[in-house]
């Protein structure tokens, strides 16, 4: 045990009783007090003091311990929202690039289908206009067809109509050549002239049927315009 002498004592009391300071920890209980009723209080209150000291002290170490693990869960809660914040923003920009990627080809698509339509629009206008060309030669060429139609024709009935009338002024002269012939020698005319009116009868009647039918095949054959 450790004893003091009445000087330490006394310091001791006072300054615990002025400056609130006392002694702490183990050696209060290695102190003698020697029946000293003051000193006893004295070491009385410093252990009570140090007891109070050290359950404050714990609670704050415990309390510092809370809030330390506190801290620890709202840092590790604060280092997962970063991490979020990240992969959020990465994916913002991830979409970010596939936007402008779709809005590029959309661009695009976009030109490329006004280039084929303008494409299409003078293919359009060519073939319109080919085809109007193309309808201006059938008709132009349907109008010479039927020009050189009607000349050939007119020139098969020129010729037809020529040679009818050759065969028909032939014949008539001939049979009237017998005709004047036989009148002239004092042969009997009644036969012949029977004959030559018969026959110059038949040549005009079959001459004229002749032309008639032809005629008639001519614009038989020809399209009628309100046909067309």
């Amino acid at each position: 045990m450790i004893v003091l002498d009445k000087d330490t004592k006394k310091i001791l009391i006072e300054t615990l009783k002025t400056k609130n300071i006392g002694l702490e920890g183990n050696i209060t209980k290695l102190i003698d007090a020697q029946n000293d009723e003051e000193f006893k209080e004295y070491l009385k209150t410093c252990i009570e003091k140090d007891i109070s000291s050290r359950r404050k002290r714990l609670e704050i170490t415990k309390q510092v311990q809370v809030q330390n693990k506190d801290l620890t869960t709202l840092n590790d809660e604060n280092q997962r929202m970063m991490e979020e914040l990240q992969e959020t923003l990465k994916n913002v920009e991830e979409s970010k690039l596939t936007v402008e990627v779709q809005n590029r080809e959309l661009n695009e698509w976009k030109q490329e289908n006004l280039r084929l339509t303008d494409e299409l629009q003078q293919e359009m206008v060519k073939s319109e206009q080919a085809r109007i060309t193309a309808e201006n030669a059938k008709n132009e060429a349907e109008n010479n067809l039927d020009v050189i139609q009607k000349k050939t024709q007119f020139e098969l009935i020129n010729n037809i109509v020529r040679v009818a009338l050759y065969v028909i002024i032939g014949v008539g002269t001939i049979t009237t050549g017998i005709y004047v012939y036989s009148m002239t020698i004092g042969m009997d005319t009644d036969i012949i002239g029977s004959t030559w009116s018969n026959m110059f009868g038949i040549l005009l009647t079959n001459s004229f049927s002749i032309v008639g039918t032809i005629l008639g095949v001519k614009y038989g054959a020809t399209p009628n315009k309100d046909d067309k």
